[in-house]
């Protein structure tokens, strides 16, 4: 075999490869003008390697990312660096459909692309190659992950019956709130509620009902919220809500504008109707409190307060 024929062989095979080979393979003159386009551009976009030799990619394709990837690319040509784009920072360059079976949540292949010089034999730059990599699945997993942690956290700080914030959150909300007072003297209170006679409602209806009175006072109590505001549900049949910026007196009014709406809103589940009261306890945060857990005392005292004389009422915790 002569040697011109075993170089006609190699790059045979050279083009074979790189028309069979799974990433996505394109060379650019420095005016961008497409001088190579393989078998996996081909299979994706559809468009056969003659019909868009010698054409212009960014005319061709006028939904790339133009002005930015052509600033890449003359940077590549300027610099002689490689330069790499990752899906993270643009899920793909090319939007092609995504056809793989296992990641058929995606609606789009995303891709990770470099960009290479290549240099002719002179060592001068004069064409551009970039390579496309189909890392869908790579994306989904993660993104998937990232989702599922996301979840994870939400469901951590999240009690289940309500969707409120669980005890230990809404205490780290308080203690949040506590601190900065410390620092900048903000007014904040803290309402501590519980439903009346909780036991009787378990004790007639049953504890379905029970549930889903505890749930219909969550829904009006989230109704009356602020951004700024965090509620929880702190225990059994008790809510507890701190109140930025909110002086004590506001704060009752808050907590009437609550007590008269749970009052008026009946449930009503499977034909029976549920009216149910709650006793609020209101502290707003002090100077000599030393600690977030006396202020939560002092929230507790007040709604002792307004248990003993009578329910369906509102207290503001007084010293003695």
């Amino acid at each position: 075999m002569s040697h011109d024929q075993s170089a006609m062989n190699e790059l045979h095979w050279l083009i074979d490869m790189v028309q069979t080979i799974e990433v996505g393979l394109v060379v650019l003159d420095k005016n961008f003008n497409i001088q190579l386009w393989n078998g996996f551009m081909e299979n994706h976009s559809g468009i056969s390697p003659n019909s868009i030799k010698d054409k212009n990619l960014f005319e061709q394709f006028d939904d790339l990312p133009s002005t930015w990837l052509k600033q890449k690319m003359e940077s590549v040509f300027l610099l002689k660096n490689r330069a790499f784009i990752s899906w993270e920072q643009r899920p793909y360059i090319f939007k092609f459909k995504n056809y793989r079976p296992i990641t058929g949540r995606a609606d789009f292949m995303y891709q990770n692309v470099t960009l290479l010089p290549l240099s002719s034999l002179t060592g001068q730059i004069t064409h551009i190659s970039m390579i496309v990599y189909d890392v869908t699945d790579v994306a989904i997993n993660r993104l998937q992950l990232k989702g599922a942690n996301e979840r994870l956290e939400y469901l951590s700080q999240t009690d289940g019956l309500t969707q409120l914030h669980n005890r230990r959150h809404w205490q780290q909300c308080m203690q949040r709130e506590f601190d900065r007072h410390a620092r900048y003297g903000d007014e904040t209170s803290l309402v501590m509620f519980d439903i009346d006679d909780f036991k009787k409602v378990n004790d007639n209806y049953g504890h379905t009902i029970g549930d889903k009175v505890i749930q219909h006072i969550s829904h009006l109590l989230k109704q009356s919220l602020r951004e700024t505001d965090c509620a929880g549900r702190y225990g059994g049949e008790e809510f507890s809500v701190v109140l930025a910026k909110t002086s004590a007196t506001d704060a009752l009014q808050f907590a009437e504008r609550l007590r008269k709406k749970i009052e008026e809103t009946a449930l009503v589940y499977e034909d029976q109707t549920i009216n149910v009261t709650v006793s609020i306890g209101i502290c707003d945060i002090q100077d000599e409190l030393e600690n977030s857990g006396q202020w939560l005392n002092y929230a507790d005292e007040a709604l002792y307060t307004a248990k003993e004389t009578g329910r369906n009422k509102c207290v503001i915790y007084k010293q003695e």
